[in-house]
């Protein structure tokens, strides 16, 4: 392939950042709902707690197939609505159906049952969020100059823990502060998380149009200018993601290593925390999931993730900072370990109060998990397969959530007696072991 001199990238002001990445506190505000209330919603409609890891795999293997297939053709689209903004687009619309579909699963029991509706609009949320989510990070490698892409997905880390926030405290604001009731009859789910939803379609979509006509992304021309190459890719159709993942660069196999500890404990703290604080903290009976003292315990939850992620934000901002004065791998390394450290933290408290300190280290570990990987990633891979390269690096995301799916259940079952507070401690071991195997990373510089 013609190799030409490359024209560095423009740098952007840090408003043309924000924008470039404004979608992004849409996509979170969604999921923070989803991830605060999908496992309390399913065991409404009448799943086991041994049985919500099984549900939860419609987020990872959705996003194992969606995320590559995305990657490819948005690297292939260049039309007038641009290269990676229509998969913004098509993304955001299905998110918010199926926000606003998923808490009304019960009204269309006539159809099917409701846990099976339930577990249906997830995944077709989870589609729908890898949709929009996955364009967003070639985006940022797309129109930013590598000395700048710290700052860009760290930009993005910084309004995924605003928008997740926003979505994790809404449910408790609603009941807690304008009267709106925290409780309904059995099997039926409570008016607070319904109107949190309807509240989170309307800000998905309105943030992901915000991005689309504030951005304007770089034509095929000028893009093949500021890389010094074609941005051509040989037409051997979709079946050549196999191909491009068999020759993925070796510091992307080493951060595979890396996100399979991060993500299989990610996967056990977002589908087993609200019954392991509901059991272990508030003393609910197994099975209950009517009563008071659960739903104080799911809002709780609910405010827990909006506090890590308010610390991830915050932290995003001070990582490339960090990073210059020590190292990615080391920036990296120290925030899996904070967040390892707060994870096993859960299991000594008994006051629901004091676990807002395990939030502060769990949201170091977030900040850097959606950022830093990125960043080392990015300089390593070529500009015309970015899409591709961000959609088979998601493996790396979603395979440990699988392992967790399949077997987290089941080990909470048959070794942990059913008590969900034990899947959180192996999530703590799990980060410890992704801090000690990023050490291991040699990147493109060293290489």
């Amino acid at each position: 392939m013609e190799k030409k001199i490359a024209v560095s990238k423009p740098r952007l002001s840090s408003l043309q950042i924000f924008n470039l990445s404004a979608g992004f506190f849409g996509i979170q505000f969604g999921f923070a709902l989803q991830n605060g209330n999908a496992s309390r919603i399913l065991q409404t409609y009448g799943a086991d707690v041994e049985h919500l890891s099984l549900f939860w795999l419609a987020a990872p293997l959705t996003g194992m197939i969606v995320q590559p297939i995305i990657g490819y053709y948005s690297d292939k689209t260049w039309n007038r609505f641009g290269r990676r903004r229509p998969y913004f687009l098509i993304g955001a619309v299905l998110t918010a159906l199926a926000l606003i579909l998923m808490p009304n699963s019960a009204a269309m029991a006539s159809l099917l049952p409701p846990i099976i509706i339930g577990a249906g609009m997830l995944m077709i949320m989870d589609a729908s969020i890898n949709v929009a989510m996955e364009p967003f990070r070639a985006l940022v490698a797309d129109k930013l100059p590598e000395e700048q892409r710290s700052f860009g997905f760290s930009m993005q880390t910084f309004l995924i823990g605003a928008g997740a926030i926003a979505g994790s405290w809404l449910p408790y604001l609603l009941s807690e502060y304008a009267g709106v009731s925290k409780v309904a009859g059995q099997g039926q789910i409570p008016n607070n998380v319904i109107y949190s939803f309807y509240v989170g379609a309307a800000v998905l979509v309105l943030t992901i149009l915000w991005t689309v006509v504030t951005t304007k992304e770089y034509p095929p021309e000028e893009m093949e200018r500021y890389h010094g190459e074609s941005l051509e890719t040989e037409n051997k159709g979709i079946m050549s993601i196999f191909t491009d993942f068999s020759k993925m660069p070796l510091t992307m196999k080493q951060l595979g290593l890396v996100q399979f500890f991060s993500w299989f404990a990610l996967f056990s703290m977002w589908v087993f925390t609200t019954p392991a604080i509901a059991q272990h903290i508030y003393k609910v009976a197994p099975g209950d999931t009517s009563s008071v003292r659960f739903a104080d315990a799911g809002n709780w939850v609910g405010i827990l993730f909006g506090v890590y992620n308010g610390v991830s934000a915050i932290y995003a901002l001070l990582l490339p900072s960090i990073a210059r004065i020590t190292s990615k791998k080391i920036a990296h390394a120290f925030s899996l370990t904070a967040g390892g450290i707060g994870l096993l933290s859960i299991y000594f408290i008994s006051n629901p109060q004091y676990l807002i300190f395990s939030m502060i280290g769990i949201g170091l570990a977030w900040g850097s998990i959606l950022s830093m990987p990125y960043a080392i990633l990015s300089s390593s891979i070529p500009a015309r397969k970015m899409g591709v390269y961000m959609g088979i690096f998601n493996f790396f995301i979603t395979m440990p959530q699988i392992v967790n799916g399949f077997f987290g259940g089941m080990i909470v079952e048959k070794f942990y007696d059913g008590k969900a507070i034990y899947a959180i401690v192996m999530a703590g071991v799990f980060m410890l072991l992704g801090a000690v195997s990023v050490l291991y990373i040699r990147n493109k510089k060293e290489l």
